[in-house]
């Protein structure tokens, strides 16, 4: 299951937007260190199901259907709060930082209020500068990975010259446990100076940080986007970062649990939510829920969260949705389960790679596939596309 990694500092709202995103309860506690270990929940990334296209009920058996609506299961790592000097094992940051490096993309979770300090204490909303927290994430993530890196570096390049070998894959050997390929490895090599004989620690600290970016992606969560001061500062780092979503994990996990006491009818990603029986809620539960309208759905459009999650597979990690079938023409499985699975496959991939994607054996015995929508066999080197209904035939 694909994975990705929640971090930032302590009191930010990272272990309430986990629960948020996962529907899961771990502690939550304003202080340091709450989350000793990584937490892991399942949560989802959302796509139009082609069930009410096709004119079919499907029978979801990797995910689940919501009014044709695709609950595509991921997994989430809370990964416990980093201070400034994690890199050099300051706080807990050695494991933690271990952690991150299981996941496919990193979702930063930042106090757009400026209401914690540098250390994660609560502090004056506005009192601390956000952007700095941005940027102390990404230092402390790319000066540990630049420890890995740099490691017997003058040896290594040594080693690399005096017997010819593929510097790429030094490299990639010398990152074993990372979960960073060796095309990523390559691709970060192509955008800086060639002649890494001669590299100062500035030009392996650029490697890094592009390597990361290409292989590790992140995106910036603006948590605590009602709070006063939020929204000039999320203004501020919308104009210097690419990927900044607004989010308040508070109000989402109010509108889920008033969505669980039958409240109100409500599905993450809404803009708007529907109270169910007035007369059920209290005047204080009445308010609650008209501030979290007015000051965040009217505002952002969502509560962000779900929003985030959708942008970290599909946007960052260009995923897209293929559903395999065994029947192109009733669209069943060999039990006849309709539109049975959701899988996230890479965009650009081809019928064979899915086959491999589905399992081993498959792609082993791939011969050709059909596009169960057309009835009609495409090439092998054919490019699927996302909600593609494919038929893997093997011999």
């Amino acid at each position: 299951m694909l994975q990705i990694a929640v971090t930032g500092k302590p009191n930010v709202g990272k272990s309430s937007f986990f629960n948020s995103a996962t529907a899961s309860q771990v502690e939550m506690a304003n202080y340091p260190f709450t989350t000793i270990d990584a937490n892991k929940a399942v949560g989802h990334v959302i796509s139009e199901c082609p069930c009410k296209e096709m004119n079919v009920t499907c029978n979801p058996h990797n995910s689940q259907c919501i009014d044709g609506t695709r609950l595509i299961p991921i997994e989430l790592i809370d990964v416990a709060g980093l201070v400034p000097g994690a890199h050099e094992g300051k706080g807990l940051g050695n494991k933690f930082l271990d952690d991150l490096m299981q996941a496919k993309v990193f979702i930063h979770v930042i106090d757009a209020s400026g209401s914690t300090d540098a250390e994660g204490n609560p502090v004056d909303p506005g009192s601390h500068d956000p952007l700095e927290d941005i940027e102390f994430l990404e230092h402390e993530i790319v000066m540990w990975m630049y420890g890995i890196v740099s490691k017997n570096w003058v040896r290594l390049i040594r080693k690399v010259e005096a017997e010819h070998l593929d510097f790429s894959k030094v490299i990639f050997e010398q990152l074993s446990g990372t979960g960073i390929l060796i095309e990523d490895v390559i691709e970060a090599l192509r955008t800086v100076n060639p002649n890494y004989g001669k590299w100062e620690d500035e030009d392996l600290i650029e490697f890094v940080r592009n390597l990361l970016n290409i292989a590790k992606p992140s995106l910036v969560i603006a948590n605590k986007a009602d709070l006063p001061g939020a929204r000039e500062n999320i203004e501020r780092m919308q104009e210097k970062y690419p990927r900044v979503i607004p989010t308040s994990a508070e109000s989402e996990l109010a509108l889920m649990n008033a969505t669980r006491a039958g409240l109100i009818s409500y599905i993450s990603g809404d803009s708007s939510f529907e109270i169910i029986d007035e007369s059920k809620l209290n005047a204080n539960q009445i308010k609650a829920l008209e501030y979290i309208q007015t000051n965040i759905l009217d505002v952002y459009g969502s509560t962000g969260i779900q929003k985030a999650l959708n942008t970290a597979v599909f946007e960052l990690l260009n995923m897209i949705v293929v559903y395999p079938v065994g029947d192109e023409h009733k669209l069943t499985d060999q039990k006849g389960n309709v539109l049975p699975d959701a899988f996230l496959v890479p965009k650009g991939s081809t019928p064979r790679e899915f086959a491999y994607i589905i399992h081993t054996d498959i792609g082993d015995k791939f011969m050709h596939a059909v596009d169960a929508r057309k009835s009609m066999r495409i090439a092998s080197d054919y490019e699927l596309q996302d909600r593609d209904i494919i038929k893997i035939v093997t011999h």
